[in-house]
C-alpha cells in the first residue's frame, strides 16, 4: 500500500469486481481513467483478481463509463457474479465468428474474379469492420492521446493494409488478432478460476438456533456468539467452536490434508470444511469477513495483485519496446522510398508487418497468467502464497533453516526419566510442578503433566520469591527453602565446586539419547535429574529427504536446546546442519550470517515465537496457518495445515513456475527477434506477423496453464 493509499484508508475505500480485463495494459488504463473522476481520491487495479479499489466517493455507472473503453461491467464486491456465457457463445467471440465466414466467402471470390474484384473487396471490408470495429474505437482514441498500446499497433497495421490495397491481409489480421485476445481473455478466466473456486467453498447461508427457533440466516446476518446447526454431508458456513456433537471434517479445501480430522466438543472449526458423519453444533467465535476462508481468499487476491520482480522488468521493458518498434516501422517504411528509390507500397508494407509482430502481447502477459495459476494452484492444495515475489524467491532457495520446536518436532515434550538423588520422587516433582506453574517455558508443561498424570497435589503448595533466571531456569521458595530448577549449565555456576563427575555421566547418557535434562536443586547440592523428550514428527524425515532430492543444498535446524539434544534429532532426521543452544536473537542473526553467505535463504517455523527470523530471512514458511493469525500475518507462505509435507511440494511449484516464467519470456522475445528478421529478405508478411504474435501469445498461455498440473 502506498503512503497516500495509507492516508487515505481512513477514509472510505470501497472494492469492487470488474468483469471484461483483457490484459495487464487495459487494467492500468482503467485503473488511471479512475483515478481522473470527480470524487476519487485514489485506485488500485488487481488484476489477477479482476478488482477495483476506490479511496473516495463514485458510482457504478462512472466507473463503467471509465471502463468503456474495454466495455467492463462493474459490480459491488459482496454481489454474486453474473454467471458468464461459456466461452464459445461470448457476444466478443461471436463477432469473431462471423469476421472469419466473411473472410472465407471472400477469399473464393477473389480466387473465382482475382483479388482486385469489387465483391472480394467488399466482403475484405465487411469482415475487417464487423471484426476489428471495437478495436479501432480504442486504436482511434489511444492514437489521439498518442497512447501508443497493442490496440493502436493494430489499428495502424490494418487500416496501412487497406490503404496500400491489401485488403485480404488486412482482413486476416483482424480476425487473428481478435482470436489471440479471446485467447488471451479465456487463460486469464482460467487462471481467475482457482480464486473463484475458493469463493464458492463455503456455503452463503447457515441454519441458526437462536432460543428455540432454528432458522436458514445468511452469512452476512450471522452474528458473533449464534449456535449453527450442522448435519452430516453438510458444509460449514462459518469458523466457530464445537459445543455439541463429535464427527469427521474433511478440511482439505483450508489445509491441504486429504485425511479427515475428528472433532469434538472445544475443538476449533472451520468455514468451508465438510461435516462427514456426526451432527455438529457449533459456537460461531468470527463473522463472515474474518472467517480464516475469507482470510485466505483476500490474501490470495492480494498475492495476486503484488508484482513478481520478473513481472516489473518485462512491464519496463514493454514501455520502452513499445514506442521503439513504432519509430523502426515508421523509419523502415519511409527511408529506403526516400532516400534508396525503392517502391513505395512494398516498403510501407514491411512497416506495417514489423508493427504488428511488434506487438508486445506474449511478452506482458507472459508473467502475470504463470504467476496467478500458480499461486491459486498452491492455496488450492493449503500453502498460501503471498505474492510473485515469494513464488519466485521461493524458486530460488538453496538453504532452509528450520526451527525444531513444533515444526520439526511435534512440540508437545514429555517426561522421560527421573533420576533421584536425595529424597522421594513424587516430594521432589511435586517441588518442581509447584515452581514450574510459573514459568512460560515449553519443558516446564512437560513437568506439569507429568505431575497431574501421578495425582501429586502441586496446587496446594505455596511459591515465594519466585524468580526467572533468562535463558537459564527458575528459583523459588517452597517451604521457606529456595530451590532451583534449571540446566546444567545453571548448576555448573550455583554450586562451589560444580557438578560431581558421575551425575556429570548420568546427564551426558541422557542428552546422547536426545532429551533434554533438567536439574532440581538447592545452592549446595543436586537432588532430581528431570528427563525431557519431544517426539519427532513422522513426515520430517521423509521431508527433509525430499528436499534434498529437489535440489535444496544445505537444511540447518536451529534450536535452544543443548548440543547432544540437537544433535540426537538432527541426526534422525537428517538434516545437513544443526545449530543449537541458540536464544531467539541468536537464530535472527545466524538467519542474517546465512543471508550473507547464500543470499536466498527460507526459515521454516511456527510463526509465534519465530516472528523476527521469520522476517529476516528471504522466504518466511509458516506452520499451520488454520486458525492462527500471527502465522497468517508474519509470514510469506504459510502453510495451513500443520504438516511439513507440503513443503517440498511449494519449492517444486516454485521452480516449476520460474522455470516456466523464464520460458514464457525467452520464447516471447526470441520469437519477436526470428521475425524481424525475416524483413531483411522481404519474408515477414502480415498474416505471418500476426500469426507469429498470436502463435506466441498462444504457446505462452498454455505453457503456464501447465502450473496446473503440478502435485504432491
Amino acid at each position: 500500500m502506498s503512503e497516500q493509499q495509507a492516508k487515505l484508508s481512513k477514509s472510505e475505500a470501497k472494492t469492487y469486481r470488474v468483469q471484461g480485463f483483457t490484459c495487464a495494459n487495459c487494467a492500468a488504463k482503467f485503473e488511471n481513467n479512475v483515478k481522473s473522476l470527480p470524487g476519487v481520491q485514489d485506485a488500485k487495479v488487481n488484476f489477477g483478481a479482476s478488482k477495483i479499489t476506490v479511496w473516495g466517493t463514485t458510482t457504478i455507472e462512472e466507473l463503467e463509463k471509465a471502463g468503456a473503453f474495454e466495455n467492463l461491467k462493474v459490480r459491488e464486491d459482496k454481489e454474486k457474479a453474473v454467471k458468464r456465457e461459456p466461452f464459445w457463445k461470448q457476444k466478443e467471440n461471436i463477432k469473431v465468428y462471423i469476421s472469419a465466414v466473411l473472410l472465407v466467402i471472400s477469399w473464393f471470390l477473389g480466387k473465382q474474379y482475382g483479388e482486385e474484384h469489387i465483391f472480394a473487396t467488399i466482403g475484405y471490408a465487411a469482415a475487417i469492420l464487423i471484426g476489428g470495429y471495437s478495436l479501432f474505437i480504442k486504436g482511434f482514441k489511444n492514437l489521439v492521446r498518442l497512447n501508443f498500446d497493442m490496440n493502436t499497433l493494430m489499428t495502424v497495421a490494418i487500416l496501412g493494409a487497406a490503404a496500400i490495397g491489401e485488403w485480404g491481409e488486412g482482413a486476416t489480421v483482424v480476425i487473428l488478432f481478435a482470436i489471440s485476445e479471446a485467447l488471451e481473455r479465456y487463460s486469464m478466466d482460467k487462471a481467475r478460476q482457482s480464486i473463484e473456486s475458493l469463493m464458492d467453498i463455503a456455503p452463503k447461508e447457515a441454519l441458526i438456533r437462536r432460543g428455540n427457533e432454528e432458522m436458514m440466516v445468511p452469512v452476512d446476518d450471522i452474528q458473533v456468539g449464534d449456535i449453527m446447526i450442522v448435519k452430516p454431508g453438510q458444509k460449514l458456513a462459518m469458523d466457530g467452536i464445537v459445543i455439541k456433537g463429535t464427527s469427521t471434517l474433511n478440511q482439505a479445501a483450508i489445509t491441504g490434508e486429504s485425511v479427515p480430522v475428528t472433532k469434538t466438543v472445544g475443538d476449533e472449526v472451520f468455514a468451508g470444511t465438510l461435516n462427514e458423519e456426526g451432527l455438529l453444533e457449533v459456537k460461531v467465535t468470527k463473522r463472515v469477513e474474518d472467517t480464516t476462508l475469507s482470510k485466505i481468499i483476500h490474501l490470495v487476491e492480494e498475492a495476486q495483485a503484488e508484482r513478481a520482480p520478473s513481472q516489473a522488468f518485462v512491464d519496463r521493458f514493454a514501455k520502452y519496446y513499445t514506442p521503439a518498434i513504432i519509430i523502426f516501422a515508421l523509419l523502415l517504411a519511409v527511408i529506403p522510398p526516400l532516400f534508396m528509390g525503392a517502391d513505395w507500397s512494398e516498403w510501407i508494407y514491411r512497416g506495417l508487418a514489423v508493427l504488428v509482430v511488434g506487438c508486445p502481447c506474449a511478452l506482458v502477459i507472459s508473467t502475470p497468467v504463470s504467476i496467478v495459476t500458480a499461486i491459486g494452484n498452491a492455496a488450492k492444495n493449503g500453502v498460501l502464497i503471498k505474492g510473485g515475489i515469494y513464488l519466485e524467491e521461493a524458486g530460488n532457495l538453496k538453504v532452509i533453516a528450520f526451527d525444531k520446536t513444533g515444526t520439526l518436532t511435534k512440540g508437545v515434550p514429555s517426561v522421560t526419566d527421573v533420576v533421584t538423588y536425595n529424597g522421594d520422587e513424587n516430594e521432589l516433582m511435586t517441588i518442581t510442578a509447584t515452581i514450574e506453574k510459573g514459568s512460560q517455558h515449553p519443558l516446564a508443561s512437560a513437568i506439569i503433566r507429568k505431575a497431574e498424570e501421578d495425582g501429586l497435589n502441586f496446587n496446594d503448595v505455596s511459591v515465594e520469591e519466585f524468580q526467572s533466571i533468562t535463558g537459564k531456569g527458575v528459583k523459588a521458595k517452597v517451604n521457606n527453602a529456595m530451590y532451583y530448577v534449571g540446566s546444567p549449565g545453571l548448576f555448573e555456576e550455583l554450586l562451589p565446586n560444580g557438578i560431581q563427575s558421575e551425575i556429570k555421566e548420568q546427564i551426558t547418557t541422557l542428552q546422547t539419547q536426545g532429551k533434554t535434562v533438567m536439574i532440581l536443586g538447592t545452592e549446595k547440592e543436586i537432588l532430581a535429574l528431570i528427563a525431557v523428550a519431544d517426539e519427532i514428527r513422522e513426515s520430517s524425515k521423509e521431508v527433509i529427504r525430499k528436499l534434498h532430492q529437489v535440489g535444496i543444498e544445505k537444511t540447518v535446524m536451529l534450536t535452544g536446546d543443548n548440543q547432544r539434544t540437537a544433535e540426537a534429532i538432527g541426526k534422525q532426521v537428517g538434516v545437513s546442519d544443526i545449530k543449537a543452544d541458540l536464544l531467539p536473537e541468536d537464530k535472527l542473526n545466524f538467519i542474517k550470517e546465512l543471508r550473507d553467505k547464500h543470499q536466498s535463504v527460507a526459515m521454516v517455523g511456527d510463526g509465534v515465537n519465530d516472528a523476527p527470523a521469520l522476517a529476516a530471512s528471504t522466504v518466511g514458511v509458516a506452520m499451520g496457518g488454520a486458525g492462527t493469525d500471527t502465522a497468517l500475518e508474519t509470514a510469506d507462505i504459510v502453510l495451513m495445515s500443520d504438516d511439513l509435507s507440503k513443503l517440498p511440494y511449494t519449492i517444486k511449484l516454485s521452480r516449476k513456475a520460474l522455470a516456466i516464467i523464464k520460458q514464457n519470456i525467452t520464447f516471447s522475445l526470441g520469437i519477436k527477434a526470428l521475425a524481424l528478421l525475416l524483413i531483411v529478405p522481404g519474408w515477414l508478411t502480415l498474416w505471418l506477423a500476426i500469426f507469429a504474435d498470436m502463435g506466441a501469445t498462444l504457446i505462452v498461455t498454455l505453457n503456464s496453464m501447465r502450473l496446473l498440473n503440478v502435485k504432491e
